[in-house]
Parts: structure tokens; sequence; C-alpha cells
């Protein structure tokens, strides 16, 4: 019952009007006059910003801010690969053999998560992780291995919210929601950085030029929390033991070492 009334109260306020409404304010002018409560609010770092905080002009300037340089340390190991983002590691394991994984008690297909029968196949029996990014945290996405782009794609419409609750009660917002796929081929194998759209808006912008990526290097920013999910092919990585959900971890930090063949 709770299940159901969650998804209608969501679909009811999920419009394309209330989106549209929402993503223009934060553009505007007007909003910046919310960003110092936002700030408090979620309890933002503001020693870590590129600017003082009233040199934000809206909201959306706010939210895809720059960090300081020097205020994340990218891990230098060569067979490190790193967390894409500021966030918390909420999900990890291994992709099962019908191809699926298990998020908060959900059966994912990544077939239908990828929209792509050939790009699941790389991924069967390989490692995934979900990092959820809250409204608190840093809001652009880094590669988390230095490789080659063999292929990108955008998939779905609407966003529904991907917090806790959202994936519990959700209506599979990892596989349905508005994303952006990045596929990077590595000296270890393949990856996939799925890119997970919020709820009212779907701002997902990539920033990258060209096809080669460094480990750390900007990938794309979102607008307002999301979610990145990862997809390592089997085999190809060894996660950091440690990493035991909810986990909580910036961009750069080592989250596991690729398994390089010699």
């Amino acid at each position: 019952m709770f299940q159901s009334i969650y998804r209608l109260l969501i679909e009811l306020t999920n419009g394309k009007w209330t989106s549209d409404i929402l993503h223009k304010f934060a553009k505007s002018k007007s909003s910046k006059r919310i960003i110092p409560s936002f700030a408090k609010t979620y309890k933002i770092n503001q020693e870590e910003m590129e600017k003082p905080i009233g040199e934000y002009e809206s909201l959306h300037q706010f939210f895809i801010r720059d960090l300081k340089e020097g205020t994340r340390k990218i891990d230098e190991d060569p067979l490190s690969a790193v967390s894409p983002v500021d966030s918390v590691i909420e999900e990890v394991g291994q992709i099962e053999a019908d191809k699926t994984i298990t998020v908060k008690g959900k059966v994912y297909s990544i077939s239908e998560m990828l929209g792509s029968d050939e790009a699941m196949a790389r991924y069967e029996q390989g490692t995934y992780m979900i990092f959820y990014l809250s409204p608190s945290h840093y809001h652009q996405i880094h590669s988390p291995v230095t490789g080659e782009i063999i292929n990108q794609w955008t998939l779905g419409l609407k966003s529904y919210p991907v917090n806790k609750m959202g994936l519990q009660y959700g209506n599979y917002p990892l596989s349905k929601n508005y994303r952006k796929i990045t596929e990077i081929r590595h000296n270890a194998g393949m990856a996939a950085v799925i890119k997970v759209g919020a709820m009212f808006v779907n701002s997902i912008e990539t920033t990258h030029d060209g096809q080669k990526l460094e480990k750390g290097e900007q990938m794309a920013y979102f607008t307002f929390g999301s979610t990145v999910v990862l997809l390592f092919e089997k085999d190809s990585i060894t996660l950091l033991p440690e990493i035991t959900p909810p986990y909580h971890i910036k961009y750069g930090e080592k989250i596991g070492t690729l398994n390089v063949q010699s």
C-alpha cells in the first residue's frame, strides 16, 4: 500500500511543468537568495569551494561548483580505479549469471539498465558499484580509470528519486530514469559509467572532449542529487575489502585494483 501511494505522489509531482519550473528557477538570478540557506541546510563545506558563496549567481551555478585546486587527490597507483564522485557507496556486488543485480531488495536487469544486449554481455558476472549523491555533495563526475571512450548513449525520459526510499519503493529508477552511459576501455578490460538522473531535473551535462580519459578527469556534472552506477567486466577489478556499504567516499579515492594480465 505504501509503495503504491509513494509512486502516485511522485508521479503527480514529476510532470513536465513542475520540472520546467524548477529548472528555470534554479538557473534564475532570483534563486541566488536561497543559496545561503541551502548551504546551511545541507552543511556544505564552503572551505572547499572555488569561490566565496556570494559570487554564485544562481542555485544552478552553486550546485555545479568547482572545488579549490588541490582539494581532492587522485590516487597515484597506476593500477588503481578511483571513485568518480563524492558520494555514499550504497551497494557493491557481483552481477549474477542471469545478468541481474539486487539493490534494496529489487532485482534489476543489466540489459534494461544499459538498453543493449551487446553491452550487457560484457558485464555478466562482473562487478557493480552504486554511488549515491545527496544534494550536499559536490556534483561533478570524474573518470574512474584511464582509458578510451568506446561508446556513449542516452536512455530514459523522466527521472524519479534515487535516494534510499526511491530505490526501495520506486519503480526501478536505476533502469528507467533518464541516464547517460559511457563505456571506457582500460588496460584491464571494459567499464561502464552509468550516470542516472534525479527527480525533476534531467540534467546530466557531458564536459570532456575527445575519446581519451585520464583517471580523475572530469567527465560530466549533475544538477541536484543523483546516482552513478559503475560496472566492471568479470575478473577485471579487485575491490578494496574495507568498502562495506554504506561507505562515504570522495572522488579520486581508490576503490580497487585493476587486474591487468601480464
